[in-house]
């Protein structure tokens, strides 16, 4: 993990145009598993399957504007936000609702991002909390957070393990290894 994209550790070596596109379907078919149990939060302080892509669809629209501010402006900062403020309002919003929002907005997205790069991957941006970072960093951090939620939903829709058998898998698994880090066009790897 970097502290430019602290979703860098989900990165799983796709190309990152593969992952953004992709997770739109991904998310509609954990919806599907997951049925009526969209609106039911695993503990109290936890989102719902519904609030996360209530989450994902908010994140959508705050990357659609960092990528078109790092375009539009030279040195750009960027403004954070404060996800669980942002939350509040999440609850009772239809998992439907928000896909269609984010699907939407991602696609969008997509769109200005196959436009420009490679050429504007150097572009650079502020975040106020993690730094200087480019236009590139974005769009990897955009994937990174993609997965590290398909995941959290994915989680959400398995069936519950026995305890036995989970504490009997639980025994020294030896670590997935990682695989290799994305290189650019030109074959160099991405600096995080």
């Amino acid at each position: 993990m970097t502290q430019l994209n602290p979703y860098d550790k989900f990165l799983d070596g796709r190309p990152l145009e593969t992952i953004l596109a992709a997770t739109p379907d991904a998310i509609a078919q954990v919806l599907d598993t997951l049925g009526p149990k969209q609106e039911q939060k695993p503990a109290p302080e936890k989102w719902s399957p519904a609030e996360i892509v209530s989450h994902l669809a908010d994140c959508e629209i705050v990357f659609a504007f960092r990528l078109r501010q790092t375009l539009a402006e030279d040195a750009h900062t960027i403004q954070p936000f404060d996800q669980d403020k942002w939350a509040v309002q999440y609850p009772g919003i239809p998992a439907a609702l928000a896909l269609e929002t984010f699907s939407a907005v991602r696609q969008w997205n997509l769109r200005l991002i196959q436009s420009v790069l490679p050429a504007a991957a150097g572009k650079t941006v502020t975040h106020p909390e993690r730094g200087a970072m480019t236009f590139q960093t974005i769009v990897e951090t955009m994937a990174g957070h993609d997965l590290n939620h398909l995941a959290q939903l994915r989680r959400l829709a398995a069936p519950p393990r026995l305890t036995a058998i989970s504490e009997c898998q639980n025994q020294s698994v030896p670590p997935v290894p990682r695989p290799p880090r994305r290189r650019d066009r030109g074959g160099k790897l991405f600096a995080h």
